[in-house]
């Protein structure tokens, strides 16, 4: 349990809607303190959250396709500590209906870069801000399983979750031994902006498991690729 003299602190990247603004307010809720990125400047749901509870939730600034945005926010941090990253950050293709056959080269490009290589350099780079045993965490998707995969469709945001977790696994590979636990998240198919309105799960069914979990990993050393209600999802 939180010590409520001083609280543990998350920082969550890409909060402003969604999956991310939903785990700001269940980790408030949790007696945690919220650091979390937005992009750009203009007003969203999260500022509101912050508004109403100032001395527990922060916003930073940060588009994490953008290495300078990047640097800055670890300038910024300099001398901060978390006990858990989580990078939420994400999107899909313009049209997911389409196959890798059919996919743009500037739609490939563009969601490797926002869904594979950004949060990993997100990791990379601030995971000096994370306590010596805290959680690093990365929003994936079951459709990142290879082995779940058995009828293709939303093939190239399949292919750059897979890539994600790839990558993950190489990150904790290089750091055998660490005392990070490290959680690669499957939420579910959730109704949001992104997973569309014919998503089973609502928010309010996938978040308070999401954040069930990653507490539950605290102590934990090593990586997992878990859904949000804690079952191992297969590589």
């Amino acid at each position: 349990m939180p010590n409520p003299s001083c609280p543990p602190t998350i920082l969550l990247i890409g909060a402003s809607r969604g999956l991310g603004l939903a785990m700001a307010h269940e980790f408030l809720q949790r007696g945690w303190h919220v650091v979390a990125t937005v992009r750009g400047t203009a007003r969203t749901p999260l500022h509101d959250l912050a508004a109403a509870h100032p001395d527990a939730v922060g916003i930073e600034t940060l588009d994490i396709c953008d290495p300078e945005q990047l640097a800055a926010l670890h300038q910024r941090l300099a001398g901060r500590k978390f006990e858990m990253l989580f990078v939420n950050a994400g999107t899909t293709n313009p049209d997911p209906t389409q196959t890798i056959g059919e996919v743009s080269t500037r739609d490939f490009v563009d969601l490797m870069v926002t869904n594979a290589l950004s949060p990993m350099r997100v990791v990379e780079q601030l995971a000096d801000h994370v306590t010596p045993s805290g959680l690093i965490g990365i929003m994936s998707s079951g459709q990142g399983s290879i082995a779940h995969n058995e009828r293709g469709m939303r093939e190239l945001y399949r292919g750059s979750k897979a890539a994600l977790n790839m990558f993950m696994r190489s990150y904790a590979a290089r750091r055998a031994g660490s005392a990070h636990p490290m959680v690669l998240m499957a939420p579910g198919w959730v109704r949001t902006e992104l997973g569309g309105p014919e998503a089973p799960l609502g928010i309010e069914d996938s978040v308070p498991g999401v954040v069930d979990v990653l507490l539950s990993r605290i102590g934990q050393p090593g990586l997992r690729y878990l859904d949000y209600q804690g079952r191992t999802v297969p590589w």
